[in-house]
């Protein structure tokens, strides 16, 4: 292989992956301008290099397997569960898809990576709207399906009532809540304990109940608040 043709791959891989990074980065994502361009270097990179230690007789193929292993890794620290919810997939996938291109680059499917890019960056511009717009009508937003939240409060025994009397009032002013249980327990350490709630839903109300913890734990008294979808009903 020629430096020529050596610099061309790279640099297309450079380039490709910086598109897509700067989509990324303009949405202030984890893994922005720079992951991504590394990412599809690298990827090429090492398809580049393979070419190079065995020529026309040699399988990139087997390259490119480890770089898909390898980018899973990297994309799976971008992954983190935050509550009930889970952020960094796109992210994750994106890296992915940047692997791709650069393997594709190193390769010299020029015209193959760029459709990639201009697919990828596609999904994540046009498809973010219908993907809100999907989530919005879910199916745990409509009035036969029902949840059961279970709230978690650690807190001293001198406010026990008070938080109490917090959860009922935010439970009775929504007319699609109720609570169903209300118990308290116990701490290993003298002077405080714990309080349960367990709250039936119309509908999904996620958002209701993480502004509920969220008020709790900024409470005196609350070392800490935790909240779990127990179960769904479906009628």
């Amino acid at each position: 292989m020629t430096m020529y043709i050596y610099l061309l791959r790279l640099g297309l891989a450079f380039l490709f992956g910086s598109m897509i990074g700067a989509e990324r980065q303009y949405r202030l994502k984890n893994a922005g301008l720079r992951t991504n361009t590394l990412v599809s270097l690298g990827s090429a990179a090492f398809i580049l290099l393979s070419i190079c230690l065995t020529g026309e007789t040699g399988d990139p193929s087997r390259i490119a397997s480890q770089i898909v292993t390898g980018v899973g890794f990297l994309g799976g620290g971008l992954i983190l569960k935050d509550g009930m919810s889970v952020r960094g997939l796109n992210t994750a996938a994106t890296i992915w898809c940047s692997a791709a291109v650069g393997a594709m680059s190193g390769l010299g499917l020029y015209w193959q990576a760029f459709a990639l890019v201009l697919f990828v960056i596609l999904t994540n511009c046009l498809l973010r709207p219908l993907g809100d717009l999907l989530s919005r009508h879910s199916v745990f937003e409509r009035k036969n399906v029902h949840l059961t939240y279970t709230l978690t409060i650690r807190c001293k025994e001198q406010i026990e009532n008070r938080l109490r009397v917090m959860m009922l009032n935010a439970v009775t002013v929504d007319p699609h809540l109720q609570l169903r249980s209300l118990r308290s327990s116990d701490d290993d350490k003298p002077g405080f304990c714990f309080i349960e709630a367990e709250i039936y839903a119309w509908g999904k109300h996620d958002i209701m109940i993480e502004k509920l913890a969220a008020q709790l734990t900024i409470e005196y008294g609350v070392t800490d608040v935790t909240w779990e979808v127990l179960q769904t009903h479906s009628e």
